[in-house]
C-alpha cells in the first residue's frame, strides 16, 4: 500500500518550489487531486525520470 504524501503547506506553495526547481514541470505535470497521489507521481515519474519514492522524498523535504 502506498503512502499518502506528507507536505507542510498548501499545496500551491510546494507546486511553486518545484516549478522552481524543474523549470520544465507545468501545472497539468502538478495537477493534485487528494487521494490520486499516484497518479502525481507517476506524471512526475515519467516527467523527471526518478522513482516515485525520489520523488516522494524531494516533495516532504520541500
Amino acid at each position: 500500500m502506498e503512502k499518502k504524501l506528507n507536505f507542510t503547506g498548501n499545496w500551491d506553495a510546494v507546486k511553486g518550489k518545484l516549478q522552481q526547481k524543474y523549470t520544465a514541470l507545468t501545472d497539468h505535470d502538478l495537477h493534485f487531486v487528494e487521494g490520486k497521489e499516484n497518479e502525481l507521481l507517476g506524471r512526475l515519474e515519467l516527467k523527471l525520470g526518478q522513482t516515485k519514492e525520489e520523488i516522494r522524498n524531494t516533495i516532504e523535504k520541500l
